[in-house]
């Protein structure tokens, strides 16, 4: 491939992204400078925010997120699932990998990476925090950014479509038990009620809304008012991500500063996570025969996480100061541009791929 390709490819990879996701990455840097600067500047106000709780939840936070997930459940259509035997192969082993391989994965290179080769450089203290982190993280598969990244690749919008509204299904009972599973096996101590009222609260809850807000569109203004509302609402869903970072930067702010390495060590298996388990979805695809058009997307889908969710649930199991609040934000933190790395790895192996 010539330099004038590979620069195509990364210019119509980049023109998929609206502005605010296009520099995702650079958004949650800044996020970390401000956070960490009002967190000093400010500590009274930032204790005051961590006050505000009812029945364990913390209140500014919850409203945040409920800002972030809502807009983005808008785009899930469960009607789709009808589609689901059009694309069998592709669907089931998306869904193997996200459900049966991507949490029990991260926990493995947790206990691996964080409990044992990096313990000495972080925080003993935190230690089962990060690692629950990151198991909340590969937990939640992708919802909304999945749209973005099957686009980017040529993706058959309807396998999309079918399979983020299947995922979205299995979630809402899968999600919970998975997550105490992992926890337990990893030695975590389970704060079941927590973790069962943040299924509620932010995976249920926000279903049914954006759902009876979905139909609501639909009756009175068809595709038309759809399309139009989520392009309206989608900039409060981001702008609510950066303004929750901002806050746990600031409540983190002490810790980060005296140990900056810690996100570095931290992001190192979410990154070995996202291609083990994209390339895995991407070969057990050609392995099946299956279209490039529904194997891009599948690896994608495999690979990226729901992290507003994960951000949400960490924060209400174990505190917007925990460690596990911190893991999930790295994993934001690395969204973007190793997404992008995946979307150009499947669209170049394309050739390679159909000789399959």
């Amino acid at each position: 491939m010539s330099l004038e390709d590979d620069t195509t490819d990364n210019q119509e990879t980049v023109t998929g992204l609206g502005f605010f996701e296009k520099y995702l990455t650079l958004w949650v840097f800044l996020c970390i400078v401000v956070g960490i600067a009002l967190g000093n500047f400010f500590p009274g106000f930032f204790q005051l925010l961590g006050r505000a709780e009812l029945f364990g939840v913390n209140i500014p936070v919850a409203l945040l997120i409920w800002v972030m997930i809502v807009p983005m459940l808008l785009k899930v259509d469960f009607e789709a699932l009808h589609k689901v035997r059009s694309h069998w192969k592709g669907i089931g082993v998306t869904v193997f990998i996200n459900w049966a391989i991507k949490p029990f994965s991260m926990a493995a290179l947790g206990w691996f990476f964080i409990a044992h080769l990096f313990a000495p450089y972080l925080p003993a203290d935190q230690i089962d925090s990060y690692i629950a982190g990151l198991i909340i993280l590969a937990a939640a598969p992708c919802t909304a950014m999945v749209f973005v990244w099957s686009n980017l690749t040529n993706g058959e919008p309807n396998f999309t479509l079918s399979q983020v509204a299947l995922n979205d299904l299995i979630m809402i009972f899968a999600f919970a038990p998975i997550v105490g599973l992992l926890l337990g096996l990893s030695a975590i101590v389970v704060p079941w009620e927590t973790l069962l009222l943040s299924v509620a609260l932010y995976i249920v809850v926000p279903v049914i809304v954006a759902q009876i807000w979905r139909k609501g569109l639909l009756s009175k203004g068809g595709d038309t008012a759809l399309q139009k509302t989520i392009k309206q609402v989608n900039p409060f869903s981001l702008n609510a991500l950066l303004i929750t970072l901002v806050l746990l930067f600031g409540f983190q702010g002490d810790q980060i500063l005296s140990q900056p390495i810690v996100i570095v060590l931290i992001s190192i298996p979410i990154l070995i996570q996202v291609y083990l388990n994209s390339g895995l979805a991407y070969l057990l695809n050609r392995k099946l025969g299956v279209a490039h058009c529904v194997a891009g997307p599948s690896a994608l889908i495999g690979a990226s996480n729901f992290f507003e969710l994960a951000v949400a649930t960490a924060i209400s199991l174990f505190g917007i100061q925990s460690g596990a609040a911190l893991a999930t934000v790295v994993g934001v933190l690395v969204e973007v541009p190793v997404m992008l790395s995946v979307v150009r790895i499947v669209n170049r192996s394309r050739n390679w791929y159909e000789r399959g």
